[in-house]
């Protein structure tokens, strides 16, 4: 038997390294070359080698591949909160830029927690060649642990000596508190997200800044569960407190206010002007539609595995990012304070 024959394979196996290099003519060896390092052989070669590999299907097995590269081929991205519609745009960045590079994206979930996103990046760091974190739930010394393990990238969250990718929330909330003084409100409350969310802290700050540069009064109201359960709870609280306009720290959360009011009989906005934020999909199929801070949610992924390829590939002079800029969106949940 010749080493193009190889081992035999049995029906329905899948076709081996062998197989492609028998159809077409080489040596196993070539067929590795030809399709873990392209243009290190002859590309008439190689084009029969790929030829080959498409006609029986043939798929490079990455833990096979990583034994001679080191390289896996996968990234990991690790989300807060896979029911968020904003994790959608984020997804489908990073995904289109890593398989614009050839990378496959493994995906994991920490459900808002702290201990689960810990486990999560702990079983998946071993088996990719760098991780993305996206609206990390952990603290800054666990993100620089698993950074000193594997090139590692945030999004929404800053962590000293941590590569990151924020989006500037700075522009959008300014013409959201520009917008809601213009109706008349001289006081808005901001609903804020959970405890451990870095982007939720940035965001008060952000708006309590804002608002004292116009001339607004900004109260805090949280920390509350991100969620669309939360509008029933908040509800009476921004009632009681007498407020006529909200910003929500995202748009899941002011979608479930809209909710609450309407089974509480209110009319939105007539009694409460409600903003939220992300700019979601199925944000503009409220009754009223959802006026939101709009976050380029795409960019963000997309921006996050560039990033992080050019960290695996040890690119120290790749050019800084400039971070994607959030907008107001008006549509019909926003309007005219109540005399």
């Amino acid at each position: 038997m010749s080493n193009a024959d190889g081992p035999r394979r049995g029906p329905g196996s899948a076709p081996t390294i062998y197989d492609v290099a028998k159809l077409a003519g080489v040596n196993p060896s070539t067929v590795s070359r030809a399709l873990n390092s392209p243009g290190r052989i002859n590309a008439k070669t190689e084009a029969r080698v790929r030829a080959a590999a498409e006609e029986l299907r043939y798929r490079l097995n990455p833990m096979a591949r990583a034994l001679p590269t080191g390289k896996t081929g996968t990234l990991g991205l690790i989300l807060s909160d896979i029911t968020n519609p904003m994790i959608a745009g984020i997804v489908r960045g990073a995904q289109q830029a890593a398989a614009e590079h050839g990378y496959t994206l493994v995906l994991a979930e920490s459900q808002e927690d702290s201990e689960l996103e810990s486990t999560a990046a702990d079983r998946i760091l071993r088996s990719v060649d760098g991780v993305v974190l996206a609206a990390s739930r952990l603290d800054d010394a666990q993100i620089q642990q698993f950074a000193d393990e594997r090139p590692l990238v945030l999004i929404n969250r800053d962590s000293d000596g941590v590569d990151s990718v924020i989006g500037d929330v700075e522009p959008g909330i300014d013409e959201a508190v520009a917008h809601l003084h213009l109706l008349g409100h001289d006081r808005i409350v901001y609903l804020s997200g959970p405890t451990q969310s870095w982007m939720s802290r940035h965001r008060a700050e952000v708006i309590q800044a804002v608002g004292a540069r116009r001339g607004v009064a900004i109260d805090v109201v949280g920390p509350n569960r991100p969620t669309l359960d939360i509008g029933p709870e908040a509800l009476p609280r921004l009632v009681a407190a007498g407020a006529t306009a909200v910003m929500a720290y995202n748009d899941v959360m002011a979608i479930g206010l809209i909710r609450a009011a309407g089974h509480q009989g209110m009319v939105i906005p007539d009694d409460l002007s409600i903003v939220g934020f992300d700019d979601v999909f199925g944000a503009d199929f409220t009754s009223p539609p959802l006026t939101t801070v709009q976050m380029p949610l795409l960019n963000l992924g997309d921006l996050a595995v560039r990033r992080l390829l050019a960290k695996i590939d040890g690119d120290t002079a790749a050019p800084k990012i400039e971070p994607p800029v959030s907008r107001l969106i008006i549509r019909g949940s926003s309007g005219r304070a109540r005399v």
